[in-house]
C-alpha cells in the first residue's frame, strides 16, 4: 500500500539522507553527551526531531510543552522504541514555555547546551481577531524573547535553534509574520540575550500529515463519515514529520551563525496542488474521488457514494484571508547562499534596527498586558511592519472557519 505521505512529498527517502550522513561528526559534536532542552517538544515536528537527536547520546533531554497528552504520547513512543538510554535524564514538563514557573523550573536545573525551540501558534486560521492576534504575538514572539533573557540568567546554551516557517517570507499573514519578527528577534545583536550562542532558525514547508493540518483531516473526516475538502488553485512544498527533523538537526548542528535554512526545492518540480494530494488519498483508502462544489450536497452524498466505492470530495475557492496560492522560502531582499549541503541553502540574517526593533517590542507587550488599549488589525499590521517591512497582509473578508 503506498504511504499517503508519499503522496503528498513524491519522495519515498528524505531529502537530506544525504547531508546526515556527511554532517554526522557536527551533529554528534553538538549533541552527544549534551544537555538539551526542547521548547514545544510534543508536537509533530518537536517529537519527530527528538526520535532523531536520541541516536546521538545527549545526556540530558528535557522537553517543555502544554499538552500533556502529547508529552504521554511522546514518552509512551520513545521508551516503546526504546531510544530512551538507561542513563539518559529524560524529563517531560507540562509547562507554559514563557510562564514564571518555566523560570522556576530552568532555574533549577543547570545549564543547557543546545535549546531546541518549537512552540508557536502556527494557524493562519488562527488570526481570527486582535485578541487571537496578540496571543499568537505572545507566543511566537514575546515568551520567546522572555525565554531567550531566562536562559542568559545562568550560562547561555552554545546553540539556539528556533522553527520558522515559509510563511515568513513575503508574509501575508500575521501568523507569518509573527515568524519573521521572531527571526528578527533571535538574531538581533542589540538584545544579545544569548551573546555568543550559535543562533539558528528553519524555515518550513508544510510537514504532510502533521498534526492539525490539511492532510491529517482527511482520515479524520473519512472516521466520522464526512467529506474531504481541500482549497482549490492551491499549491504547496511538503515534507515528511522525517524530513523536517533532519532539516532540525542539520539546522542546529551544521548551519552556519545568524543563518536561516531553507530546503532547496524550486517551484516547478517541488510545488505539489493539493487536490491531486487528496485524491490519492483517497484512492489509498479504496475510494475514487467525487467532487463537489458545495457543502449541503457533499455531506448528503457521503453514504450514498461510499456505497458506490466513491467519496465526496468538497473543492473549495481559494478566497480566505492570509492564503497564498503557493508560498516561497526566500523573501524579498534575500539572497539565499550555498552552506555545503546538497539539499539546503541558506539566507544571511541582517540585524534589525535596534531602536525599531525594542519600539515594536515594548508596544507589543503593552498592548498583550493592557486589554484597555484599543487597537485595530491594520493598525498592529503597521506596528509590525517597523521591522518586517513587507508585511502585506492579504484580506479576503472571508475566514477558514467559516468552511469546512
Amino acid at each position: 500500500m503506498i504511504n499517503p505521505v508519499t503522496i503528498a512529498t513524491g519522495r519515498e527517502d528524505s531529502l537530506f539522507s544525504a547531508d546526515i550522513s556527511r554532517n554526522s561528526e557536527n551533529i554528534k559534536t553538538a549533541f552527544l553527551e549534551r544537555r538539551v532542552l526542547v521548547v514545544g517538544g510534543a508536537g509533530s515536528v518537536g517529537s519527530a526531531t527528538i526520535r532523531a537527536l536520541l541516536r546521538y547520546h545527549p545526556a540530558a533531554v528535557h522537553v517543555i510543552d502544554q499538552n500533556e497528552n502529547g508529552l504521554a504520547e511522546l514518552v509512551r513512543d520513545l521508551r516503546g522504541s526504546g531510544l530512551v538510554e538507561k542513563q539518559l535524564d529524560l524529563r517531560l514538563m507540562p509547562l507554559d514555555f514563557g510562564a514564571p514557573v518555566s523560570r522556576r523550573f530552568l532555574a533549577s536545573t543547570g545549564r543547557y547546551d543546545v535549546v531546541l525551540h518549537f512552540a508557536a501558534l502556527k494557524h493562519v486560521r488562527s488570526e481570527k481577531d486582535v485578541a487571537a492576534i496578540l496571543q499568537m504575538l505572545d507566543t511566537n514572539v514575546l515568551k520567546q524573547q522572555r525565554l531567550m533573557a531566562w536562559l542568559a540568567d545562568g550560562e547561555a546554551p552554545s546553540r539556539y535553534f528556533a522553527v520558522s516557517t515559509d510563511k515568513a517570507a513575503n508574509p501575508v499573514s500575521f501568523m507569518g509574520a509573527s515568524k519573521r519578527l521572531m527571526e528578527r528577534l533571535i538574531f538581533a545583536e542589540s538584545l544579545d540575550s544569548l551573546d555568543g550562542a550559535v543562533r539558528t532558525s528553519a524555515r518550513f514547508a508544510n510537514v504532510a500529515f502533521s498534526a492539525g493540518s490539511l492532510l491529517a483531516s482527511f482520515p479524520e473526516r473519512m472516521q466520522r463519515r464526512q467529506p474531504v475538502a481541500v482549497p482549490r488553485e492551491t499549491r504547496r512544498f511538503f515534507v515528511s514529520a522525517e524530513e523536517a527533523a533532519h532539516i532540525c538537526l542539520l539546522a542546529c548542528a551544521a548551519v552556519p551563525n545568524g543563518h536561516v535554512a531553507i530546503p532547496r526545492m524550486h517551484a516547478d518540480e517541488d510545488l505539489r496542488e493539493l487536490i491531486p494530494i487528496a485524491e490519492g488519498f483517497l484512492r489509498t483508502a479504496g475510494f475514487r474521488a467525487i467532487p463537489y462544489d458545495d457543502e449541503t450536497s457533499a455531506r448528503e452524498a457521503v453514504e450514498t457514494d461510499a456505497a458506490r466505492g466513491g467519496w465526496p470530495l468538497l473543492l473549495t475557492p481559494r478566497n480566505t484571508d492570509g492564503e497564498k496560492e503557493s508560498e516561497v522560502f526566500v523573501g524579498e531582499g534575500e539572497r539565499p547562499v550555498e552552506i555545503g549541503m546538497s539539499a539546503l541553502l541558506g539566507i544571511s540574517q541582517a540585524a534589525a534596527d535596534p531602536a525599531a526593533l525594542k519600539h515594536v517590542l515594548s508596544e507589543l507587550r503593552r498592548l498583550v498586558d493592557d486589554p484597555t488599549i484599543s487597537i485595530t488589525k491594520p493598525e498592529l499590521a503597521r506596528l509590525i511592519r517597523e521591522v518586517v517591512s513587507e508585511f502585506n497582509p492579504l484580506e479576503a473578508g472571508r475566514r477558514l472557519d467559516d468552511r469546512m
